[in-house]
């Protein structure tokens, strides 16, 4: 993988928003310059409320590896429940960063060694 991708996975249930929040920061890396931007929304027919991820790439050249993430740079978890139903660290590189929707502190979440941002 080249080093220049800047790799994020999203976390969240079905309907709450986790596609869209990163279509908005898709568009919003494209129209500031960025000419490498791949989403990969994973879903199926899964009802509402249930465990959805998308892949979310962003780069200042073009991609041309459209393959899902196996290892971000940062994972977004919109639904602090879904801890305890998705490893959603897997893969995450050393060093990596953990954005949390749940209640602080940070320091209540660890992750291995990952950077933890809280909201």
């Amino acid at each position: 993988m080249r080093k220049d991708i800047i790799e994020i996975r999203w976390h969240g249930r079905g309907g709450q928003g986790a596609i869209t929040a990163a279509k908005i920061v898709a568009n919003g890396a494209f129209v500031s310059g960025y000419k490498g931007v791949v989403m990969a929304p994973t879903f199926g027919t899964e009802r509402r409320g249930a465990p959805v991820f998308t892949s979310l790439k962003i780069s200042r050249e073009k991609i041309y590896d459209l393959s899902p993430i196996a290892t971000p740079d940062m994972v977004v978890v919109l639904d602090h429940t879904l801890l305890d139903e998705v490893d959603v660290v897997a893969g995450l590189k050393e060093n990596g960063l953990v954005i949390l929707n749940a209640p602080p502190p940070a320091s209540a979440y660890n992750f291995g060694g990952a950077r933890v941002a809280v909201s």
